[in-house]
């Protein structure tokens, strides 16, 4: 048997981590988070620039800093403008059918646009998400 048999977990969770959630319902978070401010407040921007988040909110006091959203944006973002370019891109090879070349001067760049253009936007969603939620 190896070492690790006699680790004994235990759980960190505390009763204050269990307690109902303050503050805004889930929608209600995740819309003014959409609207790249701070999903528990509305006031006050959660980002300093193009994705990076506040520590905290200047409004409220919101720990911001300490959610993570990590790969869910650029996943979601993904999936987002996969469904908006593909159907274009469908239709306009039916319709028309261009040379591949028209096709990557069409999709390449649209497809850049929307992926920079809505990420900031579903990553504040995402937070308002996480912060309703608690996932730390």
């Amino acid at each position: 048997m190896s070492g690790q048999d006699d680790v004994v977990w235990t759980n960190a969770r505390t009763e204050e981590d269990d307690a109902p959630v303050k503050g805004p319902g889930l929608w209600r978070a995740m819309r003014r988070g959409l609207a790249r401010r701070c999903p528990r407040c509305g006031e006050a921007p959660a980002f300093n620039g193009y994705l990076s988040v506040r520590d905290h909110c200047s409004h409220c006091g919101e720990n911001l800093g300490s959610y993570r959203a990590d790969d869910a944006p650029p996943y979601f973002t993904i999936f987002l403008v996969g469904h908006i370019v593909i159907p274009l891109m469908l239709w306009v090879e039916k319709a028309w059918a261009p040379d591949i070349w028209v096709h990557a001067a069409l999709w390449v760049p649209l497809s850049l646009v929307l992926t920079l253009a809505t990420l900031p936007y579903i990553k504040g969603a995402v937070l308002g998400l996480m912060l309703q939620l608690r996932i730390h």
